[in-house]
C-alpha cells in the first residue's frame, strides 16, 4: 500500500494507556508504519547489522543506548521506502536532544512533524489496571512498586518533550481511557480536526 496522506506523526503515552493498540490501529488507517524504537533495536540485533551490534554490546551491558546511535537507526528507518510518504513514531524522540536531530533530519527533506498524539490517563487509575492484570496473569515480579515506578519514569523523561510540543502547537491531547474503541474514535475525531488523515478515509 502506497501511503497518501503524508502525515508524520508521535504517540506518547504513559505504561497502560493502550498506546501500541492504538498506534496499530492509526498505522492502518492512514497507510503509514509505526517505527518503534523498541523494534528497531530488535530487527537490527537480530540481522546482525553493525549498527545492531552496538545496540547489543550496549544492552548487554545493562546501559542505555546513547542518543547517536539512536538517532542513527531512526535516520536509516525513516529513509526506507515505505516511510516517505509518511509515518507514526512510537518511543523516539525521547530527549531535547533527539528531537531537534529528528527536527534537521526533516528539514533536510522538506518535511516537519504534524501532530504529537498524546494518550492522558489518570496514573493511579493505569495502576490500577496494571495491577489487577498482574496479579491475573500471575506476573508476581510486576509488583505496584515497580509499575507505580514506571509511571513516574515515564511522567519525568516526557515533560519536557511535552513542554516543547505544547509551545509549537503540535501537541493533541487525548483521554485515553475508555474501550479501544472509544479511544480510536477520539483519535480519529483529533486527527480530522486538524485535517490530517482525510485522504486515507
Amino acid at each position: 500500500m502506497t501511503p497518501q496522506s503524508g502525515v508524520r506523526l508521535l504517540i506518547v503515552g504513559p505504561p497502560g494507556a493502550g498506546k501500541g493498540t492504538q498506534a496499530a490501529r492509526i498505522s492502518e488507517q492512514l497507510g503509514v508504519p509505526t517505527i518503534s524504537t523498541g523494534d528497531i533495536f530488535r530487527r537490527n540485533i537480530a540481522e546482525q547489522t553493525e549498527l545492531g551490534k552496538q545496540v547489543k554490546a550496549i544492552v548487554d551491558n545493562g546501559d542505555y543506548v546513547p542518543d547517536e546511535l539512536t538517532n542513527e537507526l531512526v535516520k536509516d528507518r525513516l529513509e526506507q521506502a515505505d516511510a516517505h510518504g509518511g509515518f507514526l513514531l512510537d518511543g523516539y524522540p525521547r530527549t531535547p536532544d533527539q528531537v531537534a536531530y529528528l527536527d534537521g533530519l526533516l528539514a533536510s527533506h522538506g518535511h516537519v512533524l504534524d501532530a504529537v498524539l498524546q494518550l492522558v490517563a489518570d496514573p493511579e487509575e493505569l495502576i490500577r489496571r496494571l495491577t489487577l492484570r498482574a496479579s491475573q496473569e500471575g506476573r508476581a515480579d510486576d509488583s505496584e512498586d515497580a509499575i507505580r515506578h514506571r509511571q513516574e519514569v515515564y511522567l519525568r523523561e516526557t515533560q519536557p518533550l511535552l513542554r516543547i510540543f505544547r509551545e509549537r502547537e503540535l501537541l493533541v491531547e487525548i483521554d485515553g481511557l475508555g474501550s479501544m474503541d472509544e479511544v480510536a474514535h477520539r483519535i480519529s475525531a483529533a486527527l480530522s480536526s486538524r485535517g490530517l488523515g482525510a485522504s486515507a478515509a
